[in-house]
């Protein structure tokens, strides 16, 4: 299947053949304290800066009606997000992942964005659209 819209993601986990819980990690741009004239000059243009996590949360994909319900959920906790990178991990036949589970590899992603090893989630923009970094 194709992902094409962060909704696309919701029917695939909702179609796997084990239950699923999907990890989000919500991201804002921040120029780094350390930033030359050129890396500030470029920000302000709205480009470059360093991805900084904000916030992360779990959900079965039960929980999401869609995209535009996770994104009201993020709206209460007031960060200018830009991105939010997506994640899922799967349960047993007998056992769905529940928010313990996902306790560690939701930590793990919040750190490899932090390294910018983003290369193993799946990123959306606020439309929800997949975004390609790199």
């Amino acid at each position: 299947m194709t992902i094409e819209h962060f909704n696309d993601l919701l029917s695939a986990a909702r179609a796997q053949p084990l239950p699923q819980r999907l990890l989000f990690v919500f991201a804002g741009v921040e120029l780094p304290q350390d930033a030359s004239a050129e890396q500030r000059a470029a920000f302000a243009a709205g480009q470059g800066g360093a991805l900084t996590p904000l916030m992360c949360v779990d959900k079965s994909p039960e929980e999401l009606a869609s995209f535009e319900t996770l994104v009201a959920e993020a709206a209460q906790f007031g960060h200018d997000w830009v991105l939010v990178f997506s994640a899922a991990m799967s349960g047993t036949r007998q056992q769905p992942p529940s928010t313990t589970d996902a306790d560690l590899p939701l930590q793990a992603m919040v750190e490899g964005i932090k390294r910018g090893d983003l290369g193993n989630y799946l990123p959306f923009d606020r439309q929800g659209l997949p975004v390609q970094l790199g």
